[in-house]
């Protein structure tokens, strides 16, 4: 139903000054007029990259809430729902049954109303402006503090070193590529959430490191700790209800944007420009290394690619399943309760009044719902819920 994901702020450090791209004393180390005893040393706290101040960020969590709001004031569960509403007391902003939805939210036709992910309507009703509108949308409290709570803690420190233009084309282009790769494999149900995009940070952040890896102490461990996120992360994707393809289309866009939009000249270049008073830096021509120059314009026309063959596939009703038999289980992990088989679901539904009746059509199971005039996505929603 939602994309969920949460994530851990890392700490790299920057490497010290050292080897062939040290800030080197001039031949003489001193100005020859200044006497040995006065010598002047490189400032200990020295930073030869930019700190901007993160703005952008917030900015993203304080419009994702807003919209949350915005969605619980439409969806006025007393007044459209005949049942049960959670938190009656907060009168229009309720919750839905949790029956309905367990992170306590609004119901999949109000989200499917303010611009959910529904590819039937992106592909034939060329409503395609869905693949953006749902990276705003969530599910429930639950799904909006958990990626609200992990946007701070990674995109503040990334803003803080890359600055709020390309966090911010990180953010959004992660994630539509997030909701392209849910759009191509996942047909029968709405989907929303920002998680396409979080990814696209840890991503970035991968191939950040990757790029720019001599200046990082501890390179190893680093690496080791980023994987090791990313693949929890990962892992939590394949539980029920939780859109892993948004997951990970926005990783694989987030990893190859890093290296175009994250790469740093490396320190002989840096040292050049930022010479303290009485030194000098050895003689650099090129901003980047070679192998940096390779990763941008192999990053850069893999994305290009990419999205393009996706936007054609998804605007021709293609079915990536079919292509690929094995890729749902890369968002399901199948057990005793639980099928993955990509066939189609479907039931028999029949309204008595306030009571929905439906019956799955592969396991038989039946069930009756309180849902007074059901819409067709309540319906397949509820079907899907029942056929699993």
């Amino acid at each position: 139903m939602g994309r969920e994901s949460g994530a851990t702020d890392i700490e790299i450090k920057v490497q010290g000054l050292q080897g062939d791209n040290d800030l080197n004393p001039a031949v003489s180390p001193f100005p020859a007029s200044q006497p040995p005893g006065l010598r002047r040393l490189p400032p200990p706290e020295h930073r030869p990259f930019r700190r901007w101040t993160p703005w952008l960020v917030p900015a993203f969590v304080l419009a994702n809430l807003v919209v949350f709001a915005v969605i619980m004031y439409e969806n006025d569960c007393p007044k459209t729902y005949m049942g049960d509403c959670v938190a009656v007391f907060l009168g229009r902003f309720a919750f839905q049954p949790l029956k309905e939805n367990p992170l306590f939210g609004p119901s999949s036709s109000t989200l499917e109303k303010m611009g959910a992910l529904d590819v039937r309507k992106v592909v034939h009703e060329h409503q395609g402006w869905r693949l953006i509108s749902c990276i705003w949308l969530h599910a429930g409290v639950i799904h909006v503090l958990a990626n609200m709570l992990s946007l701070l803690l990674i995109g503040i420190r990334l803003e803080q070193e890359f600055g709020f233009a390309r966090i911010g084309l990180l953010y959004a282009i992660s994630g539509f590529g997030g909701s392209l790769m849910s759009a191509l494999f996942i047909k029968s149900s709405i989907s929303v959430g920002a998680s396409g995009a979080l990814f696209g940070l840890l991503g970035g952040m991968l191939s950040e490191l990757l790029t720019n890896w001599t200046i990082y102490t501890n390179k190893c461990a680093a690496l080791f700790t980023l994987v090791l996120i990313i693949a929890i992360n990962l892992a939590v994707g394949v539980l029920p209800h939780v859109d892993n393809f948004a997951h990970i289309g926005g990783f694989v866009s987030g990893f190859l944007l890093g290296f175009v939009l994250l790469i740093r000249p490396h320190f002989g270049w840096v040292a050049q420009k930022n010479v303290p008073p009485g030194y000098l830096a050895t003689p650099v021509k090129h901003k980047h290394k070679l192998y940096q120059y390779i990763l941008w314009i192999t990053a850069a026309i893999l994305l290009i690619v990419g999205f393009t063959v996706g936007v054609l596939m998804l605007f021709r009703g293609v079915n990536a399943n079919d292509y690929c038999s094995w890729c749902h289980y890369l968002s399901c992990v199948p057990t005793s309760i639980r099928s993955c088989s990509s066939s189609t679901i479907s039931c028999l539904s029949s309204q008595e009044g306030n009571s929905l009746n439906l019956m799955c059509g592969g396991n038989r199971r039946a069930r009756s719902y309180l849902l007074p005039n059901a819409t067709e996505a309540q319906i397949e929603e509820l079907c899907s819920q029942l056929c699993s």
